[in-house]
């Protein structure tokens, strides 16, 4: 790999035949994880860097703790608590937290655009409510799986209005609350277009409002439905109360998302303050659930289901 200068103003970025190269100058011993970085000059503008200059942990002093705290934040432990254990304050926490979500989303975004265009033929997908501060104030995040291989393709974090008894406490309490899953669901199709084959078999519930928003972006698509079932008390309550479901791939890594989760938990007094908290512990977990839980050889199983 040839080596370019960091300087964004560096002749060695321009096609010159003045342009010379980067040479190496030495080394030194990070102690954070205790490795050498090999130092480099360029010839050009005189600057001087490392090989550590291009990566993402770069100019982080307790690198070695992402793993770590990216393995608690997917295995139901809180901030709180993840802090506690690692011997650190929970301001270096939510540090970790918010860099790793970012490379996470990175990563994810790297993995579906390696898939093939039009390689996914069946994809399950429906919505698992949460609520942010309060359940006055619910969310409902969707989510697209493929079903062979359990990968959760896309997932997007609207807000919803209450429901049921809440309602009337909600609207007394915090005013009317705007219905953002329609813009969600758009999203959401939206950004498995090109990875989806455009008369790929779709299966969901009942949901009146799918079909609508579905045929916007997959007109030749086949989108199947079948009846909600009742919940039973293993899985969170999302694995349902029948022999066979159709579902199970959904069902199964909904249950999964609320026992890795800490925030997702049926009964608990950890709960999403922001939205945007949501969307980031939903992201570190996504990349955790496609690399770590589910088979190893995601680019095999899904190409071959086109």
């Amino acid at each position: 790999m040839k080596l370019k200068c960091p300087d964004s103003e560096c002749i060695s970025k321009k096609p010159s035949p003045s342009s010379r190269s980067v040479i190496r100058k030495g080394r030194f011993f990070r102690k954070s994880d205790g490795q050498w970085i090999r130092r480099y000059r360029c010839l050009d503008c005189g600057r001087n860097f490392s090989s550590a200059t291009f990566n993402p942990c770069f100019m982080q002093k307790k690198r070695k703790l992402n793993f770590q705290i990216s393995l608690f934040l997917s295995s139901a432990v809180s901030q709180r608590r993840a802090a506690k254990l690692l011997g650190v304050t929970r301001k270096t926490v939510i540090r970790k937290f918010r860099f790793l979500a970012d490379q996470s989303r990175i990563k994810h975004d790297k993995w579906i655009r390696s898939l093939k265009p039009s390689s996914i033929s069946f994809v399950q997908f429906d919505d698992l409510e949460t609520s942010e501060h309060s359940k006055c104030k619910p969310l409902s995040v969707s989510l697209a799986v493929e079903p062979k291989t359990r990968k959760i393709l896309s997932f997007q974090v609207s807000r919803m209005p209450a429901k049921g008894h809440l309602a009337q406490i909600a609207f007394k309490k915090y005013g009317p609350r705007p219905d953002e899953r329609p813009l969600g669901w758009d999203r959401l199709f939206a950004s498995l277009k090109d990875i989806i084959h455009p008369k790929a078999e779709w299966l969901s519930d009942k949901n009146p409002h799918y079909p609508r928003h579905f045929k916007k972006h997959f007109m030749d698509a086949t989108h199947r439905t079948v009846k909600g079932r009742r919940g039973c008390i293993a899985g969170q309550g999302e694995l349902k109360k029948i022999g066979f479901d159709p579902l199970f791939s959904l069902n199964h890594t909904c249950a999964m998302l609320r026992a890795n989760l800490n925030r997702l938990l049926r009964r608990t007094w950890c709960t999403s303050k922001t939205i945007q908290g949501l969307v980031d512990h939903l992201s570190i977990y996504v990349r955790y659930h496609n690399e770590v839980l589910t088979s190893p050889l995601e680019h095999t199983l899904i190409s071959s289901t086109g």
